[in-house]
């Protein structure tokens, strides 16, 4: 299966229903709203966006980010399901009982860990699903419109750090350099995601990174954020993002470990490396996965335990 036999496959469908990940980011938003800006240009095509949680409310401030429906208030049917940056059907979370309600479903993503969960699977390793979508959008033969444009940007500048992570190559920054000649706003974008952010979002990274503990001889970065710790700072769990991006810039840190209690003895773990340790292998082992310098996971237990059993999965690796 080729990027473009997937585009042709969308251009039978006229109704087009784009999935999202659970916890959205730049990149789930952005490949989705870049597609569904350019499939709306064919007259009478109809694309919407769906998933499975609220999206996080800094994104308000950028326009191309339409509405996002929750599986609830999915009241049309559509002839094509297509999921982007959805590594498994767990990511999907409560959206994937109406994503297979379709059997004309497609899966488009970057993570190397993708289970092909879909009828038309199509995974390649990139920086961001957004760089894959770019691709998709040439086949379809559609305009860079300025909310094609901005829209894939997005998803580029959030999965690869600002052009600050290991997983950018000359492919990403061509792209985000078309992005640019097309009209997108590089700065805007960066400002919103990662030069603004709300007071409760400050106090809680300061009480997190006050907490961080380290092991194996300081290879290990672990920081810690509990249910506890949102009521007390009246925070959100997607503030959090790019907190575990501290950790792995301190020196002699090989890998970073952020340990977010998402309900009673649940915690969904979040993995960074510098390149020595293959984290996905590490999430792999807990049933989730990702990249080989970034991946995730979710582990059940007592917090106690839930850190030794990530502990002892890095460290046999050194």
């Amino acid at each position: 299966m080729t990027l473009k036999d997937v585009a042709i496959e969308l251009k039978k469908h006229s109704k087009v229903l784009i999935f999202c990940h659970n916890r959205p980011d730049g990149d789930t938003l952005g490949s989705a709203f870049a597609l569904k800006h350019a499939l709306e240009q064919k007259e009478g095509k109809i694309a919407d966006v769906v998933c499975a949680q609220q999206v996080p409310e800094k994104y308000g401030s950028l326009e191309f980010i339409g509405k996002v429906y929750l599986p609830t208030e999915v009241t049309k049917s559509y002839d094509c399901h297509i999921s982007v940056d959805c590594a498994s059907e767990m990511m999907l979370g409560d959206s994937y009982g109406l994503y297979v309600k379709n059997a004309n479903t497609i899966n488009v993503d970057h993570h190397v860990s993708n289970e092909r969960y879909a009828k038309i699977n199509y995974v390649e390793d990139r920086a961001s699903c957004a760089e894959i979508i770019y691709g998709l959008i040439n086949y379809l033969d559609r305009d860079k419109t300025q909310d094609v444009v901005n829209s894939l940007l997005l998803g580029i500048v959030t999965d690869t750090g600002n052009f600050m992570h290991s997983n950018v190559t000359e492919s990403t920054l061509q792209t985000a350099s078309d992005m640019v000649k097309y009209g997108a706003s590089l700065h805007k974008i960066s400002y919103a995601m990662f030069k603004n952010q709300k007071i409760e979002r400050a106090k809680l990274y300061a009480h997190v990174i006050d907490g961080m503990r380290f092991f194996e001889d300081g290879k290990i970065a672990i920081i810690s954020i509990f249910k506890s710790d949102f009521e007390k700072f009246s925070a959100t769990q997607d503030m959090t993002e790019g907190f575990i991006d501290f950790p792995l810039s301190i020196e002699g840190v090989e890998v970073a470990v952020s340990l977010m209690e998402t309900k009673d003895k649940a915690f969904k773990i979040s993995l960074r490396s510098k390149g020595k340790i293959n984290v996905n292998e590490v999430a792999s082992s807990f049933g989730g996965g990702g990249h080989v310098n970034a991946s995730g996971c979710l582990i059940h237990g007592f917090y106690e335990d839930v850190k030794e059993k990530i502990i002892r999965a890095i460290s046999i690796n050194f």
